[in-house]
């Protein structure tokens, strides 16, 4: 178990109060309807998922309720820092840039 602060009520919880909500940041296909079958599922089904830092969302379940962004280790749940969806999109965007 890890904790995780929410950015919007600036506490530190335990990680069962909040509800994971998967990769963050994936670009949804701009015509969905002229997409294969595969192409779609793709799009659905294949997530990554890899062995160390990781963009994710994430939601406050049994709090606020608002969703939000964690840069999170996967390997051993340290937490590089979380952010609200359009302050993690800035941060996200900074560093694949670099």
């Amino acid at each position: 178990m890890f904790v995780i602060r929410c950015p919007h009520c600036c506490e530190d919880r335990e990680e069962e109060e909040f509800s994971y909500g998967g990769e963050a940041f994936i670009a949804r296909p701009t015509e969905p309807e002229s997409q294969t079958d595969e192409t779609w599922g793709d799009y659905l089904f294949m997530k990554k998922n890899p062995k160390g830092w990781h963009w994710e969302m994430w939601g406050h379940s049994t709090g606020c309720r608002k969703f939000f962004v964690v840069k999170r280790n996967t390997a051993n749940h340290a937490i590089d820092g979380v952010w609200s969806l359009a302050e993690g999109k800035k941060a996200y965007e900074t560093e694949v840039k670099a």
